[in-house]
């Protein structure tokens, strides 16, 4: 087995081990979102690994991931979280309930990004990338708030920033912190270059 395939299934099996440790005692509700956050943070994890030259691009899988982010976002994702249900091991804020409109409208964005997302796979990609780091992003002049019309007709570079932040902010501001690294799709990046394996994190603990 190759370095790099043996790093990748590692990998792999520390995200499963990872996300039964964190699911280990949650019921009801609390293990719902965790599931869904499993879910998400799958599904991050391929577009980032993507979105930043780590594996092939593929359109077709790229709109596969975002559909299903798509499909946890806005009502869906504030379902999940009913006032007060801050049972363990759930890793969520109170500070959810206290800003509850913000906490929605970063809902809402991440159905609104990952469907933007599905809608711009295929779009042409520029040669200068720096994917989800920023940088050249080839779509031309970007205004401050462009519109989702505006963002599907762009680089699937440029609308994966948006979803990554999104999630990013959400992280930041709802989720209470972790030694291990929060970031979706970031334990993998650590992984590919650590010269020993570290533990993963998963998106599963909100």
């Amino acid at each position: 087995m190759s370095g790099k395939l043996l790093v990748a299934v590692t990998a792999l099996a520390l995200l499963l081990a990872s996300a039964a440790v964190a699911h280990r005692g949650a019921t009801g509700i609390v293990k719902k979102r965790m599931d869904a956050m499993t879910s998400i943070g799958s599904a991050m994890k391929g577009l980032t690994a993507m979105l930043r030259g780590k594996q092939a691009y593929d359109a077709d899988r790229v709109k596969a991931s975002a559909k299903i982010i798509a499909g946890h976002g806005g009502e869906s994702m504030t379902s999940l979280f009913p006032e007060g249900s801050l049972k363990h091991p759930s890793r969520a804020k109170a500070a959810i309930w206290a800003d509850w409109e913000r906490f929605s409208a970063l809902a809402r964005e991440l159905a609104v990004y990952a469907g933007t997302l599905t809608s711009a796979a295929a779009n042409p990609r520029p040669p200068g990338r720096r994917g989800a780091k920023g940088g050249k992003t080839g779509a031309g002049t970007i205004s401050v708030d462009p519109t989702p019309e505006e963002l599907s007709t762009m680089a699937p570079d440029v609308v994966f920033e948006r979803l990554r932040r999104t999630c990013s902010d959400c992280h930041r501001i709802f989720r209470e912190k972790s030694a291990l690294p929060a970031q979706p799709g970031e334990w993998f990046g650590r992984l590919s270059t650590a010269p020993a394996v570290r533990p993963a994190s998963t998106a599963a603990n909100r």
